[in-house]
Formats: structure tokens, C-alpha cells, sequence
């Protein structure tokens, strides 16, 4: 009896501890549990598509993610408000110090290929601009569209970004215009969509949007907004010959390099042990995940890209 007596005791005391051991700890796993991501709005589209996709293969796995400009990702990223981020760009070296200051190793996972595209007016009869004019207007030489085209019979170009802390904003300053400010004609809108609407309705603007809003020809919204707007022509050409060196954002363009305003996303995580956000992040690098970036017509990380060739002429 006494034996029995002590089993029991030592049996309720190991079930105690626990007990003690998971309280208060990491309850998910890479298939289970609720945690939530920062994301780079540029990406809600396709994230979306992500999230509810990997909800519907692992029932008992919940994803809160919330959709920011790029600048307050990084910041929940570095306060430690969430330990996933989805980004279009890698850390910077000040960045890093603060997690190693932390103590915490971020991990970087390349997901998919993306592009900043360019959107003018239906009305605005130029539909093809040289990286060169680019950099003019985003430097603030070329503020009208007349000096562009001399036949132009537009006005004064309008530049309109989704926020002033967004993924693209940032990518104009990096790529087109090390080391100089955006000019006094560049606005921000209140989101895509309200950045599409001011599009269209204005004929002079000029609008700066991740092309994950209007790649996915299998998506109403995208195909909406697509039918309200014109989407540019680049080339890195400064004075191309024919309208062949030009190229829009498409899928195949960006796989080959030939559209020249190319980003990555990332995934970063700080999660430090194999929880959901490693399941996540997993499963968007993977296989499946993948499929689903190529569907949205942005390039995937590991998966190669069929591009058919349908003979010289381009949509523009």
C-alpha cells in the first residue's frame, strides 16, 4: 500500500510539474495554435490568399495578420510585437544590431519576385516612359508631362504613393533616386484602392503601386481595377528605337529581368523554435505555397517560370 501511495504522489507530482512547465508558454505548433504577422500591404493580395489557403489545409491553425506600410512592420518586427514579418526588403545592418542586442536571430526566407509598377490615366495618351524620364520625374526635373512629350496636351504630373511609409515610396528613394527627396509634387493616398480611384479620375497623375494589386488576371478586384487605369511601358533603353524594348510588369517580364523596377519579399522571422510562423513560412516557400504566388502572377523564389513567346507585339 505504501508503495502504491508513493507511485501515486510521485505520479501526480511529475503531472505538477508539468503542468508548471507549459503555463504561460509557446502553445502552437508548426500546424496549430494562433499567432499573428506584420505584413507589407503592397502584399495583402497575395498574403490573403496565403493565410486562408494554409487555414483551410490545418483546421486548428490561426493566422492574424495585419496589413501596414512597411515602416510600421519593421517597427512591431523590432518592438518584438510580432516575431513574422513579410517584407520587400532584408535587414539593415543598424536593424540587425538591435535583434543581436536582443539576443534574438531573425531568419530570412525569399518567398517570390515582385515589381513596382507604374499607373497613369486612361486618358493620358503616353503609355511608355524610359527608366531615364523616370528618374526625372522622381528627382524633380521633368514636372509636366509636356516636357516628356512636347505634344502632350496634359498638365503638371501628379506623383501619388499608397502612404509616405510604404515599400514603394522607399523604393523610388533607393533605386531612382539615391540621396535626394521625392519632389513637392508627390502625394500620399489613404490606401490602394483609394490611390487607383485618384488615378483614375485625375489625368495628370502618375500612381507608384506594388504590382500585386492588379497581377492576378484570376481576381475581380485586380481585373477592376486593371480596367480604370493604364499600366506603363518601361525601358532601360534611354532612347529605344521601336516600342519592343518597352515592358509592363507582367509575370514573364520580371522572371526574365527584362521589366526593370524588380523587388523581392521576404519573410523574416524571429520566432526561435519551430512554431507556427516556421510552419508558415514553411508552407509559403513550399510547394503549395508557391503554386499560389505564381497564380497571383508575381514570380516565386523556387519554382521556374514557363515564359510563352506570342510573337513581337506587345499590349500596351
Amino acid at each position: 500500500m505504501k508503495i502504491k501511495a508513493i507511485s501515486i504522489l510521485a505520479l501526480a507530482g511529475i503531472m505538477s510539474l508539468s503542468g508548471c512547465g507549459n503555463s504561460g508558454g509557446p502553445t502552437d505548433t508548426p500546424t496549430s495554435g494562433t499567432i499573428n504577422i506584420s505584413v507589407d500591404e503592397s502584399f495583402q493580395p497575395i498574403i490573403e490568399s496565403e493565410v486562408n489557403t494554409f487555414e483551410g489545409i490545418y483546421k486548428n491553425a490561426k493566422i492574424d495578420a495585419t496589413y501596414k506600410s512597411e515602416g510600421e512592420v519593421v517597427k512591431d518586427l523590432l518592438n518584438d510585437s510580432t516575431s513574422i514579418a513579410i517584407l520587400s526588403r532584408e535587414l539593415t545592418a543598424e536593424e540587425k544590431a538591435v535583434f543581436e542586442q536582443q539576443k534574438r536571430i531573425p531568419r530570412v526566407t525569399k518567398i517570390a519576385i515582385d515589381a513596382v509598377a507604374l499607373i497613369t490615366n486612361r486618358q493620358n495618351p503616353d503609355s511608355l516612359l524610359t527608366l531615364d524620364e523616370l528618374k526625372r520625374i522622381f528627382n524633380g526635373q521633368a514636372k509636366s508631362w509636356k516636357e516628356l512629350d512636347e505634344t502632350s496636351n496634359l498638365g503638371e504630373i501628379t506623383i501619388v504613393f499608397d502612404n509616405n511609409n510604404s515599400s514603394t515610396a522607399r523604393y523610388v528613394r533607393d533605386s531612382l533616386i539615391t540621396g535626394n527627396k521625392l519632389p513637392t509634387n508627390t502625394f500620399a493616398s489613404n490606401s490602394h484602392k483609394a490611390l487607383i480611384d485618384y488615378v483614375a479620375e485625375n489625368k495628370n497623375a502618375l500612381g507608384v503601386i506594388g504590382v500585386n494589386w492588379i497581377s492576378d488576371f484570376d481576381d475581380t478586384t485586380a481585373i477592376g481595377f486593371l480596367k480604370r487605369i493604364k499600366v506603363l511601358g518601361i525601358s532601360e533603353d534611354p532612347a529605344p528605337i521601336t516600342t519592343g524594348s518597352y515592358f509592363q510588369p507582367y509575370q514573364g517580364y520580371i522572371a526574365q529581368q527584362s521589366y526593370p523596377l524588380r523587388r523581392f519579399l521576404y519573410i523574416i522571422s524571429t520566432e526561435g523554435r519551430s512554431g507556427l510562423g516556421t510552419g508558415f513560412a514553411s508552407y509559403v516557400a513550399g510547394d503549395k505555397g508557391q503554386r499560389l504566388i505564381l497564380k497571383s502572377g508575381l514570380v516565386p523564389a523556387t519554382m521556374p517560370v514557363r515564359v510563352i513567346g506570342l510573337g513581337t507585339q506587345r499590349p500596351l
